[in-house]
This record gives structure tokens, C-alpha cells and sequence, in this order.
């Protein structure tokens, strides 16, 4: 049986990158998590970092302000995977992962780089707005850099993270579902695909050891989770045994109120308008240069929205 390959998380105590620590461990990864040395006072990362400790992972420290504290702990492992901030209204750290390509390529023994990707596929995005294309530029930059490079790449677009958009029923600024009333976008009819943090976490690990998936880009698309918002309200009503008030918000007032929220929730709103009102996620088939990952690893058993929406009952 192969080796299983050594992974490097960055970004591991992360909306997502906690998850990729978990399952790298889970699936018997010797698993190495990066983090500077000047934590400071955050004693909720101390924490996490000292549970995964004791979960067997490594602890390794490095910065991107250190080239060659970067490098040396690129070359302790054979997969390095990245999960830093790509969300505005957290922190868009996107063009550093620059410095980690250039660490990549200096250490000479990375058998594959997935870098912080994980959301819509930026290769389908060169007619996005402003300001919200800035996301999908900078993830195209790191691309090219990493290709130019040729270092061996898995890209992974995991859609909508289920945390951001089932629990507002899709309605951006809302986390917790409404037992009274939702605002549609537009129609509210078209689709979108949701996926559990922890499932996208379980199929980007999976990935690392496969040919099949070398240099390409994977989509995460669960077939039950292929939803339009109108279907995601129904499924919430039903959990609840009520029927919601529903109003409707037209394309032309969701980019009116954008033009007023500030940039980092401007950019935000960008993305939330390819989604619901173009159906950026599911208009298009996946062609032979990708692979989709329900597919390649039908042994996981993947969260449905309707499982996922339980947990707000």
C-alpha cells in the first residue's frame, strides 16, 4: 500500500482550515500545522493549536515574512495545503500565498499545492463586477504564478459554504434562519450549490493522493444539494411546520443597496449577486479538464441541506 503523503496546513486554525487539520487526520495523514512564533495574547488560537497537538498533529512554526522559515518547513512534507482568508469582511490575505509558491519552488519536493481556493472557480469568473472580482483576479494570480512555477496543483471549488448560506436561507447579513419571513433574491429560482464545511474539508484531503485529480480542478457539487433558495426555504419550512412571509428583492434594488454598504461588504454582495441572480455555480457542465469529487469518492457520505438544517432547529 503507498505511503499516505505528509501534508502542511496554512491557515489551520481557520473557518476551514481547522477542518482540513481534522480530516488530513482523520484519513491518517502525518499532518503539520504552520503558525508564527508572535502569537501574542490570542489564547483561543493557543488553544486550537495545542488540541491539534494533542490530536498527533505537528506544530511547526514559520512566516511569510521569512522566506526561508517558509521553506524549511515546506520541505518536511510532500503536500502543502493552504486555507488563509479570502472573505473580505474577515481578512483578504489571497496574494501572500505568492510568498509560499516561491518557498514551494526554492524546497523542490512538493508533490502537490492546493491553495486557498475552496469557493466559486475563479477561471469562470473574467467578467465578474467590481469590486467583488478582486477575489477571483487575485486567486488567478496565484494560479499563474504556481503553474509558471510547475508546481504540481489541485484547485478546489467547493461552491457555497453551507455555514454562510443555508443559515440565512441565502439572504446575505443573516447566519440564523428566520421562523417568520425571508426576502428572495429576484425569483428566488435560480440554482446554487451548498456544501458542508466539514464535507468540503473530507473531499480536499481525499484529493491529494489521487492521479485522477493532478492539475486539475475539482468541484465539490453534491447532486441533492443543487438548490435553488425558493427550495431552501421549503425544506426550512417544512423542518418547522410553517409556511414563511416572503418578499422579493429585484436585481436592480440588490445592486442599488449595494452601492451603498462600504467595500469589504461590497464585495461580498458581488459575489452573493453572481450566485442568486446569474446562477454562477450550476449554469455550466464540467468538462473533461475537471473532475467533480461525489463522483470520484462516492464512499462519502455527504451532509444534504435538509441534515444540515436540522442543527438549527
Amino acid at each position: 500500500m503507498a505511503m499516505k503523503s505528509k501534508v502542511l496546513i496554512v491557515g489551520g486554525t481557520g473557518y476551514l482550515g481547522k477542518r482540513l487539520v481534522k480530516a488530513s487526520l482523520a484519513q491518517g495523514h502525518e499532518t503539520f500545522v504552520l503558525h508564527r512564533e508572535e502569537i501574542g495574547v490570542d489564547i483561543e488560537k493557543v488553544q486550537m493549536l495545542l488540541s491539534f497537538k494533542q490530536q498527533g498533529a505537528h506544530l511547526v512554526i514559520g512566516s511569510f515574512n521569512d522566506h526561508q522559515s517558509l521553506v524549511k518547513v515546506v520541505k518536511l512534507v510532500d503536500v502543502v495545503i493552504c486555507a488563509i482568508s479570502g472573505v473580505h469582511i474577515r481578512s483578504h490575505q489571497i496574494l501572500l500565498q505568492l510568498k509560499l509558491v516561491d518557498a514551494i519552488k526554492e524546497a523542490g519536493n512538493v508533490k502537490r499545492f492546493l491553495p486557498s481556493e475552496f469557493g466559486t472557480d475563479p477561471a469562470r469568473m473574467e467578467n465578474a463586477m467590481e469590486p467583488g472580482r478582486v477575489t477571483f483576479d487575485d486567486k488567478m494570480v496565484v494560479r499563474r504564478a504556481t503553474e509558471e512555477t510547475g508546481i504540481p496543483f489541485t484547485y478546489i471549488s467547493a461552491n457555497c459554504f453551507a455555514g454562510y448560506f443555508l443559515g440565512g436561507l441565502c439572504q446575505p447579513g443573516f447566519i440564523l434562519p428566520s421562523r417568520e419571513q425571508v426576502r428572495l433574491l429576484g425569483d428566488g429560482n435560480q440554482k446554487a450549490i451548498y456544501v458542508d464545511e466539514d464535507d468540503i474539508a473530507t473531499y480536499s484531503i481525499k484529493t491529494i493522493d489521487d492521479p485522477r485529480t493532478l492539475n486539475k480542478t475539482v468541484y465539490i457539487r453534491p447532486p441533492q444539494n443543487i438548490l435553488s433558495q425558493r427550495e431552501v426555504v421549503q425544506i426550512w419550512e417544512q423542518l418547522i411546520g410553517k409556511e414563511l412571509l416572503k418578499s422579493s428583492i429585484s436585481e436592480q434594488e440588490f445592486l442599488e443597496i449595494m452601492k451603498e454598504q462600504d467595500y469589504a461588504e461590497q464585495v461580498g454582495l458581488t459575489h452573493y449577486y453572481h450566485v442568486c441572480y446569474e446562477g454562477c455555480l450550476a449554469n455550466f457542465e464540467i468538462g473533461d479538464g475537471a473532475e467533480e469529487a461525489t463522483k470520484l469518492y462516492p464512499e462519502v457520505k455527504y451532509t444534504t441541506v435538509e441534515e444540515y438544517m436540522t442543527r438549527y432547529l
